[in-house]
């Protein structure tokens, strides 16, 4: 093991640390530090009688890195608010660097904040205040997966602190290779003439592009007009298509799921074309009230087959939703550790998912 370090957790993602851990402990450079390396108990939060928080650590981290896994997420393990999980972080951070640590990396799959990012409105940006305080509390890395835009790493200043925004749409293509298509034949004679991917928006289309190129199947482009008056409002929906949907398997794929409406308006468009069926893909599953109610009415209806979510954001808590598929991302979280505590290159991790090749090595090993 190069560096010495603890994994820990905030309330809000202490069962997904835990997973984590499990990944990290199978790893040869780690097996023997399994005991040092898991550090999910040694913080705690005090209350004072008036309701103000202090932040505690039970055990010494001097001279260790420290990775801090956490989320302030409306849904959470905890199930705490999203201001009371922010303050947890904050003070959190404040108590570890009072603790001499070699270095704190802050772990966030999903930032909750991230959709607060445009800096042209007489409004506060919520992302640059979260990443802000972050860095200024002692954070000197921090990870997270597939943010809302590219220019949301550029709040942070690099002479301060650094960020690695890992794509995590590679979870979510391993996971059609390993459980829609198998092979490269299906991947030939099946994907390519009868999926398709489409964006929900024409802002998410690059990323239905890269999933489109991927496969090698056809690219949909779903146009929509929005209420600016009121939040989470879509007006209307146009579906761009160079070839008939009628008959296809329709993947929609995008970073997030929230309210549901855009994603449910366009499921709504797209089954008036005929397609053989309407599945859902996202990284992040906020899927914020009513959009679990929204979902599975689709489903009941015959209109939507399938949801396909990372658990970047815990979502088997007060969810009912009949379709849904949840992909685990600690064992890429545990890779990504790996990489920063025996100073490797992240390139690798940040490459985009090549399904010919992970197909090809897959049959390659079902033969011998």
């Amino acid at each position: 093991m190069t560096n010495e370090f603890v994994v820990t957790a905030t309330r809000s993602m202490k069962a997904y640390a835990e997973h984590v851990v499990e990944h990290l402990v199978k790893f040869p450079a780690f097996s023997e530090f399994a005991e040092s390396i898991n550090g999910i108990d040694i913080l705690g939060v005090d209350r004072f009688a008036d309701g103000e928080m202090e932040a505690v650590v039970r055990d010494s981290i001097r001279g260790k890195d420290v990775v801090l896994f956490t989320t302030s997420c409306a849904r959470n393990e905890a199930d705490i608010s999203v201001e009371e999980a922010k303050i947890e972080l904050y003070h959190t951070i404040d108590a570890l660097k009072r603790c001499q640590p070699a270095t704190i990396i802050v772990f966030e799959p999903f930032v909750s904040c991230s959709r607060s990012d445009r800096t042209a409105r007489r409004s506060s940006v919520g992302l640059w205040i979260h990443l802000k305080t972050l860095s200024s509390l002692g954070a000197e890395h921090i990870v997270t997966y597939q943010m809302h835009s590219d220019k949301s790493k550029s709040m942070v200043d690099p002479v301060i602190c650094s960020i690695d925004d890992i794509p995590a749409v590679t979870l979510l293509q391993r996971y059609l290779c390993d459980t829609y298509i198998h092979t490269m034949d299906v991947l030939e004679t099946e994907v390519r003439n009868s999926w398709a991917f489409c964006s929900v928006d024409a802002g998410g289309e690059q990323m239905a592009r890269g999933f489109a190129n991927a496969f090698g199947a056809p690219l949909v482009v779903a146009h929509k007009q929005r209420d600016y008056t009121k939040t989470n409002t879509v007006e209307s929906v146009n579906i761009l298509s160079a070839e008939p949907i009628k008959g296809k398997k329709i993947w929609i794929v995008d970073d997030m799921i929230d309210t549901g409406g855009s994603v449910c308006q366009l499921v709504e468009a797209l089954a008036k074309l005929e397609p053989a069926e309407v599945n859902i893909m996202a990284v992040h599953p906020v899927l914020s009230n009513p959009a679990s109610e929204k979902l599975t009415k689709l489903y009941n209806r015959g209109l939507l087959k399938k949801i396909v979510v990372t658990d970047s954001v815990c979502c088997l808590k007060k969810l009912a939703i009949p379709c849904l598929e949840v992909v685990s991302s600690a064992e890429l979280s545990a890779k990504i550790i790996r990489t920063i505590e025996t100073n490797k290159a992240m390139g690798k991790l940040l490459r985009e998912f090549d399904v010919r090749t992970y197909l090809e090595k897959i049959s390659s090993l079902l033969i011998f």
